[in-house]
């Protein structure tokens, strides 16, 4: 059933773009899927669960699927998790997440909703994106007759072999019988968006294959349809870190959560290898400007972040929000917090040691007086705390010590 190899061939849209901008992952039948997308609209969605006010920016790649699919000419569904939130997702999870009442997670409904009003377009239009709460038919559910019409087609013994059950027994760590059960009400979501709404396609992460195959062979087996699957790539920064985490924790998509100096910031802070790579999964530049920034090399390409901040920042916050962050970060980083210019040093192309370099703006009298300052974790490059002595300073760089120091890092003359 699985497709992970992409024929050179692809006539849609919708995959073509998936693949040219680093989405895919993999797919259960890519050829009978890319002739659907080619011949008409094709409906498919993503679910989210409703464990917070806001997203995550770890969430964000599968909004823009969304936004993919229906710029693609599709039609998109957002599926709100009013119903699975009450069981909790068990996929790598170390224990059982804590059960929410029906007022909290309509709370938290209401506050993921954000990104998604700016990202894609709701209506009635036939591309038009559909709103969904899986509550709406999971709530209604007679449990005998649910378990003999769609219990009957789970085994146990196939649902001990996914990631998301094997990983928890082999660790020892308890599984309830509620979060079994959420993998065939995940399943049973497909089937119903189908009947509803005719969605034959579903994504989602790569965590979430097994969930989404069980889905597709459920729609077969109680109806006779044919559905497809298509995951992303687990996203991971360049140095193998977890996207989405920094050092004052996660980075919420809405402004109430993370204010947009700190959204935008995070952008501004891309790791160089992966400049490139967050244009094209979060924003909507084109491929051949992308192309020409991530090529930037030393100082420029702190340009080309900030590019990056900018875009990725309007999609999400809005333009007003992404100009705000832009000129506070200016003001903070090349005027300075009393409006005079910031010290700074000046190091060549290859950079200069984090030690080296903060003793020379003279915020420490000495290297050693800066190793202790980088060991207490005083020591901050473009707003990020720096994890060791070998750390480098290029060109372009802010440097940052505790709150009231901060310097700039210019290239040679």
């Amino acid at each position: 059933m699985s497709t992970t190899t992409v024929p050179a061939n692809i006539k849609s849209e919708f995959l073509r773009v998936m693949v040219e901008r680093g989405y895919y992952h993999q797919a259960t039948d890519l050829e009978a899927l890319d002739k659907q997308l080619s011949d008409g609209i094709v409906t498919g969605y993503i679910g989210f669960d409703a464990t917070a006010t806001s997203l995550h920016v770890g969430s964000l790649i599968q909004i823009m699927i969304l936004r993919r699919l229906q710029q693609a000419g599709h039609r998109p569904i957002a599926l709100m998790g009013g119903g699975t939130t009450k069981i909790g997702d068990p996929t790598f999870k170390d224990e059982a997440r804590p059960l929410l009442t029906n007022e909290v997670i309509d709370q938290n409904i209401q506050g993921i909703l954000k990104p998604f009003n700016r990202l894609i377009k709701f209506g009635d239009g036939p591309t038009d994106a559909l709103l969904a709460n899986n509550a709406d038919w999971l709530d209604e559910l007679r449990y005998i007759p649910f378990l003999r019409d769609v219990g009957r087609h789970f085994t146990i013994n196939r649902m001990l072999t996914f990631d998301s059950v094997k990983l928890r027994l082999d660790r020892e760590q308890p599984l309830t019988f509620l979060e079994f059960n959420y993998m065939i009400l995940q399943a049973y979501d497909f089937v119903e968006l189908q009947r509803r709404f005719g969605c034959t396609l579903q994504c989602g992460g790569s965590d979430q294959w097994g969930n989404i195959v069980n889905g597709i062979e459920l729609a077969r087996r109680v109806d006779g349809t044919e559905v497809y699957g298509v995951t992303t790539p687990l996203i991971t920064l360049a140095d193998g870190g977890k996207m989405g985490k920094t050092e004052k924790g996660a980075v919420w998509l809405n402004e109430d959560s993370l204010p947009a100096y700190d959204y935008w910031q995070f952008w501004r802070n891309t790791q160089d290898a992966d400049v490139g790579r967050f244009m094209r999964l979060f924003t909507d530049i084109p491929l051949d400007e992308i192309a020409r920034l991530e090529n930037l090399q030393g100082s420029e390409i702190n340009e080309a972040k900030k590019v990056l901040a900018d875009a990725a920042t309007t999609m999400c916050r809005g333009a007003d929000a992404a100009r705000s962050a832009a000129e506070t970060a200016r003001a903070t980083f090349e005027q300075g917090h009393a409006g005079g210019d910031l010290p700074s040093i000046q190091v060549p192309a290859e950079g200069m040691s984090i030690v080296q370099a903060t003793t020379g703006l003279g915020f420490t009298a000495s290297n050693k007086e800066a190793k202790r300052k980088i060991e207490e974790g005083a020591v901050r490059v473009n707003g990020e705390k720096v994890q060791g002595f070998d750390y480098l300073v290029k060109p372009g760089d802010t440097l940052s010590l505790g709150q009231k120091k901060h310097g700039l890092v210019l290239g040679e003359d």
